[in-house]
């Protein structure tokens, strides 16, 4: 190995490190985030996004939440580069700049009363949405480079894939507990996330495909 390899293994491996620690706080705020909710919010009914919502004094907790993961991701996506290929770092860039984004266009409040920003609410709908569309996507484009270079793919990422597609569609069937549903998509994700940032710190370089 020479030095300019050496130096760009120990950038990889600062960098996932980084990425894991910005991964567990985000993981921390959105976690504690109910708990600042005024009274009436149930984590079991109400979405991750009701409680970033405008006009709530506690909703920076879950607002850094999605800041944190958003960004964690992004920089994830620029160490695992050569081993997530293009569309995957593509596509997994995008879902962390749409999470950033959720946190910068709130959801409408959740209670029944007071005025709200509906353009924002609705700037972060299709945030929300394409994000989904775009971890889903990112996680199929991830597993085709591993088949490329001929390296196993995860029963992880066919798990990543399914929650994506089912948990949504299990909280539009079954509204009472949203919240929950929405919340092991999040469980998924950053499950997902970490597991790649743990490989890349332990084998920064392509090999790491060999691994879980």
């Amino acid at each position: 190995m020479n030095l300019g390899t050496g130096r760009a293994g120990d950038l990889r491996v600062t960098g996932a490190a980084v990425a894991l620690g910005g991964l567990i706080a985000s993981a921390v705020a959105l976690a504690v985030a109910p708990a600042v909710m005024p009274p009436g919010y149930s984590w079991v009914s109400r979405t991750t996004s009701e409680s970033a919502a405008q006009g709530l004094s506690g909703a920076w907790v879950a607002r850094l939440g999605f800041v944190l993961f958003g960004l964690s991701v992004v920089l994830l996506a620029t160490v695992c580069r050569r081993r997530w290929g293009v569309w995957g770092v593509a596509l997994h860039a995008a879902f962390g700049a749409l999470m950033t984004a959720a946190a910068a266009f709130s959801h409408k409040p959740w209670q029944a009363t007071g005025p709200y920003d509906r353009t924002e609410d609705v700037l972060h709908s299709v945030a929300a949405s394409t994000m989904g569309i775009a971890f889903a996507l990112g996680i199929v484009a991830v597993a085709l480079s591993r088949r490329a270079l001929r390296r196993r793919v995860r029963l992880a990422d066919a798990v990543a894939v399914a929650a994506s597609v089912v948990l949504p569609l299990g909280m539009t069937v079954l509204p009472d507990v949203q919240g929950v549903l929405q919340r092991l998509i999040f469980v998924v994700a950053y499950a997902w996330y970490a597991t790649e940032a743990v490989l890349t710190i332990r084998q920064p370089g392509p090999r790491a495909f060999e691994r879980g």
